[in-house]
């Protein structure tokens, strides 16, 4: 097998496959309602960033013991499910998993959201039979970003990093892939393609319309043409 063959894709999940984020800002600001606490729109950003839950919570409320903190995450995830109605896939999202799926490309789900709300959302949206592995924010002890996910993901997958595309909208989330070794889209649906670059992706989409998957398989050879066409020393520079 060549050098730079796609064999599998790691896709994120808020923001990525589905468009949950303002339902995901409207329920941690209920949550902290219920408990009295203030917390601005600007302080809201740091939910965005591909955080696990009780990083978030610890962010907010302080250095609770973890019981108190589980207890506190279903309460916001009780929540967050009243609203889910009001979450939509991506624009284009479910049709591209499918396609890489037909087309026999391995697929795992890499995402700070725990286990039950990940397989949920697959299912709601009809995927989950395309996934050969969910990897969430309960598998490790750090969330992005951390590399462990990622590493975590390939590593059940079977599959060498050169091998694998990941596909991030936070800028944690494409330090993460980047540093488990993978090469990442981008999905700019809240973050500047400016900034998608500059954490590391090295393609930017705004969703997944006008995207088809013999693109997405174009990018590991078209990495490794621009790698050796590079002078030794510049090669040698960059890693």
């Amino acid at each position: 097998m060549s050098l730079g063959q796609l064999r599998g894709v790691i896709f994120d999940m808020d923001g990525v496959l589905v468009d949950s984020h303002a339902v995901h800002r409207k329920a941690w600001s209920l949550f902290f309602q219920t408990l009295a606490r203030e917390v601005s729109e600007s302080e809201l950003d740091f939910i965005l960033d591909g955080r696990k839950r009780s990083e978030i919570l610890r962010h907010f409320l302080g250095d609770y013991p973890d019981p108190e903190l589980e207890e506190f995450g279903r309460r916001k995830d009780c929540i967050f499910r009243r609203m889910r109605l009001d979450v939509a896939a991506v624009p284009g999202a479910v049709r591209i998993v499918r396609h890489l799926y037909r087309d026999g490309i391995a697929l795992a789900l890499a995402t700070s959201a725990g286990r039950s709300r990940a397989r949920s959302t697959l299912l709601d949206l009809g995927l989950l039979d395309c996934f050969q592995q969910i990897v969430t924010g309960e598998d490790v002890l750090l969330g992005k970003p951390d590399a462990a996910i990622y590493r975590l993901a390939y590593s059940r997958m079977g599959i060498e990093p050169e091998h694998l595309l990941a596909v991030e909208d936070a800028i944690s989330g494409i330090r993460a892939a980047v540093g488990a070794g993978l090469s990442c889209v981008g999905v700019a649906s809240h973050e500047t393609p400016e900034n998608l670059i500059a954490a590391g992706a090295s393609h930017v989409v705004r969703n997944f319309e006008a995207v088809t998957t013999h693109q997405l398989k174009r990018i590991l050879p078209e990495r490794d043409r621009d790698l050796g066409s590079r002078p030794a020393a510049a090669a040698s520079a960059k890693a």
